[in-house]
């Protein structure tokens, strides 16, 4: 076989002839990644989400920040809580005092700044029925040193255990802590969940223990690579906590997946008489380079991502698109070596009944070549009852309300949900992260001065805002009105309230005077984050979708293909949509799947699944319709194309599809509404896909079109043409990219026989 060194086939030869040179490089770098996932991992992680443009709230801090505060500093508030007693008595009194002063003696690089009602004689500091009281910790440094030090404050406050009070922390460094440990926790469920159900459905496919354990040891190593590259990137860049539950769930699925496909190539190959290298090269070459361009639309798909200026897309688009990287390049060298040296014994561990000779996609017969047939013999009833069926499913779309998973939506019996039900029973719930308005102009001017009166009379009318405090910079040209909310500052209330103070409270009591009032806070921060979403949407599915259909038209020389591939894939996605809605927003069945119900949806999640999810739809996609196009060339028969095309890879898709949602399911299975969601969304369109869509939908309407789904004006004819399948050895048979033979002197529909080389 001729072979160049920087195709596919080449790197696969390349090492499957030093398989134990390729596997140490391998070792070595997870060794490495998981040394640089010890040390750096840590520091490159934040709760915080940034934006990289400057939307009113971030032009509000950085005002701030420059001429009133300095940095942002963390504020954390211990809520001591008498179960029997007032603020009046001495024993009340005295544990108040005596914590402050507990915290006061910290090191001046973990607080700041500590007050209480008996320090202050502040009366917000003190509940009205007197039982209930606060300690106000502004903490020193940035947002992430506080979470690290957050510890030193609960060591001398809430860690203790006092007979007739009850303890609480509530403040960024807390909720951010609480939700690190939950990610933590859903992370460890997802992957006991899932992978144990993965190599279930990998010892049905193979029937054999030591093939169905290969795939799942090569995700665990391009997850671990994945990690490492991230941490070391983490020095230049923070990324979202959520990154490490992102690369694994995408790493497992993907992972898996891919090196399903080509593990199961090989063993067709060697079942078929090649030997070994032969069979590693073959299976590089076809199954091999489809894994390479399915992964490349995945990464496309998921740059869209990269072009919304905000942290947390760019940190789930950059590990996302590294664990997929990863994946394809182990699956492009890491198995063809392990392939090597394994060779026959890939089949050891045979499994009684499991283990079944494939039947040749040549031959015909069996379950999915009647499936086929049945829905090509009434396509009409076929693709209506179908779309039907989607657009019904994605009808609950136009009722989803997004949002953000604040401390109300964690689970019961978190230290930050308990301490936020204590504050919105007694004081504003909100006080942690208040409202901050800020006022750029002459404090001394009177009509400044008045405004400032006119909006604080204003809020305090409007019941969702506690009692103001307002505090001048010392040039006197800069204020701030600080105002906690009586309400989940992530919830929808806290949302309405701050739109109303920019629409019009604000408008209304500043109406001719001269000065610039933006407003900044963790509510301003979300409602900045919605508007920024609603403009970028439209441009994500503008690039997306244009790029698929450009990537779609060179492969399969059609502009009907890949026009009714989008929609087909849209219908899905918009399915997954109204699911997530009817099931995590409204509570339908929520009980059922062990779901929160919540009021929202998390806002970055819409944007995020329709990225990822057109990518693994379009994974699909490229398998089914390659192998369906081959064929046509073949035979010139539209109909007998989509058959073979349907049976001839549906048996290592289902398995394939079977694996992500067992994947996705485990991390649905988790304590956070935002993975509940994420976890159920991405399992429920892969399913959709991977049935209503590639069974139905798919040969039906190929059936509807013939000869039209191959149109392409003679305009375009110039177009390059981006091939999946590789080349393969003479005399021999050709499978694009599943285990199903392809005769190579097929018939044609006149009766002439043929013979065609496959290019590489």
């Amino acid at each position: 076989m001729r072979e160049r060194i920087w195709s596919i086939q080449g790197i696969a030869h390349a090492s499957a002839r030093q398989p134990k040179s390729t596997i140490v490089l391998w070792v070595l770098a997870v060794i490495v990644a998981g040394w640089l996932a010890s040390s750096l991992l840590g520091s490159a992680l934040t709760t915080e989400m940034n934006y990289t443009n400057e939307p009113e709230s971030v032009r509000a801090d950085r005002l701030l920040e420059e001429r009133l505060r300095g940095e942002r500093r963390a504020i954390e508030l211990v809520v001591i809580r008498a179960q029997d007693a007032t603020i009046e008595d001495a024993a009340f009194r005295r544990l108040v005092t005596d914590m402050e002063a507990d915290v006061a003696a910290l090191p001046d690089d973990v607080v700041e700044q500590v007050a209480s009602f008996f320090s202050t004689n502040d009366p917000s500091l003190v509940s009205e029925d007197r039982d209930t009281a606060l300690i106000r910790v502004v903490m020193a440094g940035s947002l992430d040193e506080a979470q690290d030090n957050i510890e030193q404050i609960h060591d001398v406050t809430i860690d203790r255990e006092i007979a007739g009070f009850d303890l609480y922390a509530a403040g960024d460094a807390t909720m951010n802590q609480d939700f690190t440990e939950l990610s933590e926790r859903d992370l460890q469920k997802g992957e006991a969940f899932g992978m144990p159900i993965a190599l279930i459905v990998l010892l049905v496919v193979f029937g054999a223990v030591v093939a169905a354990f290969v795939p799942i040891v090569l995700a665990i190593m391009a997850i671990a690579v994945a990690v490492g590259i991230t941490a070391l990137m983490g020095v230049w860049f923070d990324f979202s906590f959520f990154v490490v539950n992102m690369i694994t769930m995408m790493g497992l699925a993907v992972g898996i997946d891919y090196s399903l496909f080509i593990v199961s190539r090989y063993r067709e190959e060697r079942a078929h008489g090649r030997d070994k290298m032969d069979a590693i090269g073959v299976a590089s070459g076809t199954a091999g380079r489809a894994v390479f361009f399915s992964g490349m639309t995945v990464v496309l798909a998921l740059l869209g991502m990269m072009l919304i200026p905000t942290t947390i897309f760019r940190s789930l688009a950059t590990g996302a698109i590294l664990v997929v990287l990863a994946s394809v390049t182990a699956s492009m060298t890491l198995l063809p070596a392990v392939l090597s040296m394994l060779g026959d014994r890939i089949d050891k561990g045979h499994i009684p009944f499991l283990q079944r000779t494939r039947r040749p996609a040549a031959d015909g017969g069996g379950f999915w070549d009647r499936a086929a047939r049945r829905v090509m013999r009434h396509p009409v009833i076929s693709v209506v009852l179908a779309a039907g069926l989607l657009i019904a499913a994605a009808f609950p779309v136009f009722g989803m309300e997004t949002g953000f998973s604040g401390v109300s939506t964690m689970p019961d019996g978190v230290q930050s949900k308990r301490a936020f039900e204590v504050l919105s029973q007694e004081f504003a719930g909100g006080q942690a992260q208040p409202v901050e308005i800020v006022v750029d102009g002459d404090i001394t001017d009177p009509s400044v001065g008045a405004a400032i009166d006119d909006l604080r009379r204003r809020l305090g009318a409007d019941g969702v805002f506690g009692e103001t405090f307002v505090q001048a910079n010392d040039g006197n040209d800069l204020a701030l009105i600080s105002v906690p909310l009586r309400a989940d500052p992530s919830g929808d209330q806290a949302t309405d309230a701050v739109k109303r103070l920019r629409d019009e409270h604000i408008p209304a009591a500043f109406d001719g005077v001269t000065a610039d009032v933006p407003v900044g806070g963790w509510t301003a921060f979300g409602v900045d984050f919605f508007d920024l979403t609603d403009t970028y949407t439209p441009i994500v599915f503008v690039f997306v979708l244009g790029l698929s259909f450009v990537l779609l038209t060179l492969v399969f020389r059609s502009l009907v293909v890949p026009a009714k591939a989008i929609v087909m894939n849209l219908l899905s996605v918009g399915a997954a949509y109204g699911l997530i809605v009817l099931v995590n927003q409204k509570g339908y069945l929520a009980d059922f799947f062990g779901f929160q119900q919540v009021d929202v949806i998390e806002a970055w999640l819409p944007l995020f699944l329709f990225s990822v999810l057109f990518g693994l739809s379009m994974d699909y996609h490229v398998f089914l319709l390659s192998r369906i196009r081959e064929r046509y060339e073949q035979t010139g028969d539209n109909t007998e194309a989509v058959v073979f095309g349907v049976r001839s890879t549906a048996g290592i898709i289902t398995g394939a599809a079977l694996i992500m949602v067992a994947v996705f399911s485990g991390f649905a299975a988790g304590e956070m509404a935002s993975m509940q969601q994420t976890g159920f969304g991405l399992a429920v369109a892969v399913l959709i896909d991977a049935t209503i869509v590639r069974t139905v939908l798919v040969p039906a309407s190929m059936r509807l079109l013939g000869r039209a789904n191959w149109y392409l004006p003679s305009w375009l004819e110039w177009l390059p043409k981006l091939t999946v399948e590789g080349e393969v050895p003479a005399g021999g048979t050709i499978t694009l990219d599943r285990p199903a033979v392809v005769d190579l002197t097929t018939p044609q529909t006149n009766g002439a026989r043929h013979r065609r080389r496959v290019r590489g």
